[in-house]
């Protein structure tokens, strides 16, 4: 499922909103903004068009207000199996056309991935853990502006 038939207020309008002969008032927020609830379940795919998984969670750092990582769900069948990655979200790149998520990985690249079990989820707010994602991503984590 795409982000378009998850969308249950109408926001995106089936109306590209790259397209530029379409009033600003009836674009939508989309693709700047989008609503979380909607990426849910999105394809993952890589460059060579090999599906990844799918988003099963968003993960929102409440101290900084970012996006920090999308968990992607990838291996096993129906869903026994599968191992969970947190990727961050700035190494996902999102595919107005074809409606999905694009990340820079092989398959055989992400088999190899830091994932976790479902039911044994990583400290995700630990240092050490967060390095290593970006590290492993080629990411940098989000540093928020040092206040007056």
């Amino acid at each position: 499922m795409n982000y378009e038939e998850r969308d249950s207020f109408g926001m995106y309008n089936a109306i590209s909103a790259l397209d530029d002969t379409v009033p600003q008032r009836n674009r939508g927020p989309g693709p700047y903004l989008m609503g979380a609830d909607t990426l849910l379940g999105n394809d993952v795919v890589n460059a060579k068009d090999e599906d990844l998984g799918d988003i099963k969670e968003i993960m929102l750092d409440m101290r900084t207000g970012q996006v920090s990582y999308a968990v992607l769900s990838f291996g096993g069948f129906l869903g026994l199996g599968e191992k969970l990655f947190a990727v961050p979200w700035t190494a996902l790149k999102l595919d107005t056309v074809n409606k999905r998520f694009v990340l820079d990985a092989s398959k055989d690249r992400l088999e190899s991935a830091p994932g976790f079990d479902e039911n044994d989820w990583p400290d995700m707010a630990d240092t050490a853990w967060e390095r290593g994602v970006h590290d492993f991503y080629g990411t940098q984590p989000y540093v928020a502006p040092r206040g007056n």
